[in-house]
């Protein structure tokens, strides 16, 4: 009885959750052992709009022939469904530290999406896909500090894990109180700009887009993230780990693949981010990676053996993000109320000595150097 009342409680005002262990989740891992991908079509990336509490985004992450590193972002969010709320977001890196990152992140208004949900629209905002299903155009001008207007264009397919790409919550897993869903275009080109006070930032290069759709309060699906996003000339390689509350056994799900143009090298579950060297935060006693360890495992589509490593030293962060400051209220209504929640994501970009890609294809290995996008995020114990 005790534990019904905790969990009521932890539905409505977001506090900590029961303790259900790993058999209250079924990882995506597990479709994985029979189908360890499966390529991405247009109903794959249709908005859910579900409705009840969520967070559903999808984010273009671009790094510039120019020498700049962003994203872009739309969320969709369903607060126990009472209320919807919507926002765009963007972010602009000056990895040159000629200035402070541009940070831009406004409600949206009268939200809507196209007839098959694959296309987002709202007061001066629209995220569609195209008819072919292989680019996004991205343009948004609610915030004159930051005028978006990009195409994505997808180089090799789309996937996500299993046939479904989804991992489940609950108590019974035939009928999951919660989910927790990625897909992804690992590997993209970008072309358009985003236009400052300064003037307009020329975005082509390579970029990376993620759907995720978080069905449950985001601090019960998830205590710590580890995010991957490596764009070499001919390989890009990317990650999406995270580890569950002790609610849900503090249980690692880990989704990834190596992409180059045309093709996915091989993609799944059989992936694994590891923080080798640590530090204190001072701030929030949170342990800061220093030195990382990226690794793939898998298959090709005519069963040849894929390994995957990328390793180093992330050098000094890009940027440290106080989510409680910074994130739109929306989020903050979820996460009131949880003990023990300081959320903290740091933000990295190897620079001086860019980390490579050591890919092995059965008896073919090469290294590839490229650019190295990394998160590293904080939520709860």
């Amino acid at each position: 009885m005790f534990k019904w009342a905790q969990q009521q409680l932890a539905n409505v005002a977001g506090t900590q959750e029961p303790i259900y262990g790993p058999s209250a989740i079924k990882s995506v891992a597990e479709e994985a052992k029979t189908t360890p991908y499966t390529e991405l079509t247009r109903d794959d990336l249709k908005w859910r709009a579900i409705d009840s509490t969520c967070v559903e985004t999808n984010t273009f992450y671009l790094t510039s022939d120019s020498g700049y590193l962003a994203f872009v972002q739309v969320i969709y969010s369903n607060v126990a469904g009472i209320r919807t709320t919507c926002q765009f977001n963007s972010k602009v890196y000056y990895l040159d530290g000629s200035k402070p990152h541009l940070w831009c992140s406004t409600p949206l208004s009268n939200h809507e999406f196209s007839e098959d949900r694959t296309s987002f629209y709202a007061n001066d905002c629209a995220v569609e896909l195209s008819a072919d299903g292989t680019s996004y155009s991205i343009k948004s001008m609610n915030d004159d500090r930051a005028i978006v207007n990009l195409t994505i264009t997808r180089t090799a397919p789309g996937f996500q894990a299993g046939k479904t790409g989804n991992s489940l919550f609950g108590t019974d897993l035939n009928n999951p109180w919660g989910s927790m869903r990625h897909a992804f275009w690992p590997r993209c080109v970008s072309e358009g700009t985003i236009t400052t006070k300064d003037g307009p930032i020329d975005f082509k290069g390579r970029a990376f887009f993620v759907y995720a759709l978080q069905g449950m309060k985001p601090h019960h699906a998830a205590a710590k993230w580890k995010f991957v996003d490596f764009q070499g000339p001919t390989y890009s390689a990317v990650m999406m780990e995270y580890t569950t509350p002790p609610s849900y056994g503090s249980t690692v799900v880990s989704v990834g693949g190596i992409a180059k143009d045309g093709e996915i090298v091989t993609a799944g579950c059989s992936t694994n981010a590891i923080h080798v060297e640590t530090k204190s935060d001072s701030e929030n006693d949170w342990p800061e990676p220093t030195k990382v360890k990226f690794t793939w495992s898998g298959q090709t589509k005519d069963g040849k053996s894929v390994e995957g490593l990328l390793e180093g030293d992330l050098e000094e962060k890009l940027d440290k993000v106080d989510v409680m400051a910074e994130v739109p209220g929306f989020v903050k209504k979820i996460v009131a109320g949880a003990a023990g929640t300081k959320p903290y994501i740091y933000q990295y970009m190897p620079t001086k000595k860019p980390l490579q890609l050591h890919l092995k294809t059965g008896d073919e290995e090469v290294t590839e150097e490229g650019k190295l996008f990394s998160e590293a995020v904080f939520i709860c114990e």
